[in-house]
This record gives C-alpha cells, sequence and structure tokens, in this order.
C-alpha cells in the first residue's frame, strides 16, 4: 500500500483499493440501530477527559470509526493546542502509578510506513500487552504510533494504547496548516470501568500489508481495526467484532473533553435516526438516542485543540 499524491491509500498499482473510498459501501439504511448514551459530566479542567459517550447494541460486529476535520478547518490562521492547565488544581487522578524501564523501538518500517512503539517510565495499569507482527513477538507498549510519509514529511495517524485500549486518529494535515492536532479518543470493544473506561486487551498484532491492528479481549473474543481510507479530510477506520458484545456493555465509546463550547474537544452532536434524517443538538442537552450514526463535533473554533477532528461512527453491521 501507499498514498498516492493526492493522500489517497492506494493498493499497489491497480488503484484505490476496493472500499476505500469513503461512501462506496455504506452499510444499508435498514442496519442495527445503536442506543446511544451520554455519561458525560461536568467540569472547569480542560485536561480532565470528562465526555463519555457509549454505544450499545448485541447486534453489531462491524462498524466504521471516521476523524475528520472540522467544518471551519479552512479558515484557521492560527492553531492551539497547547494543555490549559487553569482550573485543574482540584482534580487529582486517584489512579495507581506502575513504574517500567522506559524504552523506544521502531517495529516495522518501510520507506513510507513506520510503526514505532513506546515504553513509558509510569503509566497507570500494572502489565505490558504482548504484541506481535509476523512471527516477533514484542514484550509490549504503552503505546503504539502508526506514521505514513505524505509530501516528504513524516505524518502520525493514529496511536493505541493497548494498556487501556484508547485509539486517537486524525486525517493527515491540510495544506494551509501543515499540521493538526489530536483530540479526542475512541475505544472498541467490551467498553468496561476500572476508574475510567476501559477495553481490557490481552494480547495485539498488527499486519504492516493490510494496515490491520488485531486484538484479543480479556473477556473472550477478538477485535480488528484496519486503515481503510486516508487523506487530507479524513481517515477511515473499518472495525470488526467477533462475536458482538453482549452483557449489556458497550461495543464502543468516544472520550473526549467539554468545558464550555469555546472550550473543549467535543461541543455538538448529531446523529441519525432514518436515512435522510437527522437530529442534533449540544452535548451538555443530549441524553441519549436510538440511531444508526452518530457525529460528534465542534460546529465554532475552540481555544482547546482547535484543529482536533471531528468523529463519526457508523456503517453499524450484523
Amino acid at each position: 500500500m501507499r498514498l498516492d499524491r493526492r493522500g489517497l491509500l492506494l493498493a499497489g498499482a491497480g488503484g484505490l483499493a476496493a472500499g476505500l473510498v469513503p461512501g462506496a459501501a455504506r452499510a444499508a439504511a435498514d442496519g442495527p440501530l445503536v442506543h446511544i448514551l451520554n455519561r458525560s459530566e461536568p467540569t472547569a479542567c480542560a485536561e480532565k477527559d470528562n465526555v463519555t459517550l457509549e454505544l450499545f447494541s448485541e447486534e453489531v460486529r462491524r462498524f466504521t470509526v471516521e476523524a475528520v476535520h472540522p467544518a471551519y478547518i479552512g479558515t484557521l490562521d492560527v492553531d492551539r493546542w497547547l494543555p490549559d492547565l487553569r482550573n485543574c488544581e482540584q482534580v487529582v487522578s486517584t489512579a495507581p502509578v506502575y513504574s517500567f524501564h522506559p524504552a523506544r523501538k521502531t517495529i516495522f518500517e518501510t520507506v513510507e510506513w513506520q510503526l514505532i512503539g513506546y515504553v513509558f517510565a509510569k503509566f497507570w495499569r500494572p502489565s505490558l500487552v504482548p504484541f506481535r507482527v509476523g512471527e516477533t513477538v514484542h514484550e509490549g507498549f504503552h503505546v503504539l504510533q502508526l506514521w505514513t510519509r505524505f509530501q516528504e514529511r513524516a505524518e502520525e495517524i493514529l496511536v493505541v494504547y493497548p494498556g487501556d485500549g484508547y485509539w486517537r486518529a486524525r486525517p493527515l494535515p491540510p495544506a494551509h496548516l501543515r499540521w493538526s492536532a489530536y483530540g479526542s479518543s475512541f475505544l472498541v470493544g467490551p467498553v468496561e470501568t476500572d476508574g475510567r473506561p476501559i477495553v481490557d486487551i490481552a494480547a495485539m498484532a498488527f499486519d504492516p500489508e493490510s494496515k490491520t491492528f488485531t486484538f484479543d479481549f480479556v473477556r473472550g473474543g477478538r477485535g480488528t481495526l484496519r486503515l481503510a481510507h486516508l487523506d487530507q479530510e479524513r481517515i477511515e477506520l473499518a472495525v470488526t467484532l467477533d462475536p458482538a458484545v453482549a452483557d449489556g456493555r458497550p461495543f464502543a465509546a468516544l472520550r473526549s473533553m467539554y468545558v464550555t463550547e469555546h472550550n473543549s474537544d467535543v461541543a455538538r452532536l448529531a446523529w441519525r435516526v432514518a436515512a435522510g434524517h437527522f437530529e442534533e443538538a449540544p452535548l451538555t442537552a443530549f441524553r441519549e438516542a436510538r440511531a444508526r450514526e452518530l457525529w460528534a463535533g465542534r460546529l465554532v473554533p475552540s481555544r482547546h485543540n482547535t484543529s482536533a477532528p471531528d468523529h463519526v461512527f457508523r456503517d453499524f453491521a450484523r
């Protein structure tokens, strides 16, 4: 796989890989309805993840997660991404802290792609998740970064924290900024709470050819996340779960922050209840809904991670 000059993910010399064009293979409009529940809490600290949107269905085994530049991205001249620690004095983490030997390792590398793993000196969960590429099994990493080469620069597009199951994604940066921020995180698989929402992963692997991560869950079952499309507008990730998540647990969740609309990573929601029919509301007014698609993002620039992408959960299928 490679990127063409527009940043599209290609499959060899044959052009666009089948199914990688946005919207080319959308799930049918009569796919499963997903129950969306807002468990967000108010905060005055911009560095606290106080937004939690949970997605429930005992039928869904396939869906797409999309990170797309916000509608206002073309209007930005200046980006803001530095931490804002005002009003954070009373926010104290109660999570335990475990010590490790710090390390950095390039796990996979070609001219156009690179996967890098890091072990932190401190992390809030006690063990490392085994990670395999081909026949090589690594002890594990706290974070994995997937990079690609675009317009003579290395661009980080996807990260995962195997220890708690958090993912972050972003498109290639728009030409006028040359960089854009991460913002919200998402979880896929059986979501549970251990001090905060997590997905407990037992082992993880990566297939460089298909750009697919495979992960086995501690609670049983397996998931995959494949890079399906990438350009300067969006990144699309195709997710599968086998089997579907039962026991009343969410099969996915969005984690983010909101203080006010001008200081947030997500401030508004839109959800599709039927073909061509969207409803929308401010994050703080939304309680729950049954829908076939969910958009979570911002309509006006924020002082926090101004260029960070919106997120879409769609194409729910059995």
